[in-house]
């Protein structure tokens, strides 16, 4: 029985054409079981993408069994998410794991998660996973929280604090010195 919290090999987004847009893979040196030796260089990951796509390119699966890896993966739009982990792991997991991320970078990106809303917005797609998935630990799934802790929080300019010098009030003390010093010219 897995008792470790390292359930996620790798997260993948590959395009319907079978070409990575985003991929991670975990090899962290703590997991009990050692560091893993699987997909460790470019060209194994390449062949291994290009098989699990081969296997998932039509939609209508959520989980399949593919080269000695639990893969969970969900269709959108021109886009296909993955979470890669080892057989033994908790499919029901990964799976809210995966929701999780997906609803999140849905809510991000305003429902427009497509390639190129993706590819525009990669450093939000990566905080969200970073936020989800951290050293191939899930360490969220609550979408609303991964959204809430991803986004940028508008500047408010109202609640600057008199007592600091800020850099506007720093403008506005430079500005009225010369001011005066034209003035005694």
């Amino acid at each position: 029985m897995n008792l470790s919290l390292y359930t996620v090999a790798a997260f993948l987004i590959i395009d319907t054409d079978g070409h990575r847009v985003l991929a991670k893979y975990y090899h962290p040196k703590s997991h009990p079981n050692g560091e893993s030796k699987k997909l460790t260089t470019v060209k194994e990951q390449r062949a291994f993408e290009k098989g699990l796509f081969q296997k998932t390119k039509k939609a209508g699966g959520d989980i399949i069994l593919y080269d000695s890896h639990l893969a969970v993966y969900k269709h959108s739009l021109d886009l296909i998410f993955y979470i890669i982990g080892d057989p033994s792991e908790n499919e029901l997991m990964l799976h809210s794991a995966l929701v999780a991320f997906s609803d999140a970078v849905h809510m991000l990106l305003r429902n427009q998660v497509e390639k190129r809303g993706v590819l525009e917005n990669l450093d939000l797609v990566l905080l969200c996973l970073d936020e989800t998935i951290d050293d191939g630990i899930i360490v969220e799934t609550d979408s609303t929280t991964i959204a809430s802790r991803v986004s940028r929080p508008k500047a408010d300019t109202s609640d600057i604090v008199i007592n600091e010098q800020t850099l506007l009030s720093a403008y506005q003390t430079v500005k009225e010195k010369m001011q005066q010093r034209i003035g005694q010219l």
